[in-house]
């Protein structure tokens, strides 16, 4: 298993993660969306699913599905703040390319 994330990223899934005072960790997986084809998706979960894997990151439960780990093999997970604008950032060995906006990828 070969994804990481930076320090930026997990403490602020940290930080959303006790904000929101429940849950089992932070579920990462792609999706079919955007121009480009694949999107990120991000989401808190309370329930496994039954081909969720269960991977610690930083002391972090993070969950994937086994669907989405071939797309996420080697990703790096950051987080970054660029004047007024703030989010997670993707950097993915597997991706090919991107639309302009960034909202989506192609594998």
């Amino acid at each position: 298993m070969a994804i990481t994330m930076t320090e930026a990223a997990a403490s602020r899934v940290k930080q959303y993660l006790d904000n929101r005072g429940r849950g089992l960790g932070l579920r990462l997986g792609v999706k079919t969306s955007g121009c480009s084809g694949m999107a990120y998706v991000m989401e808190f979960v309370d329930v496994l699913n039954e081909d969720d894997d269960v991977y610690d990151i930083n002391g972090l439960n993070i969950i994937i599905d086994a669907k989405s780990l071939v797309y996420l093999q080697g990703i790096e997970m950051d987080f970054a703040k660029e004047g007024l604008n703030e989010g997670f950032k993707f950097n993915n060995p597997n991706a090919k390319g991107e639309c302009g906006c960034g909202e989506s990828f192609v594998v």
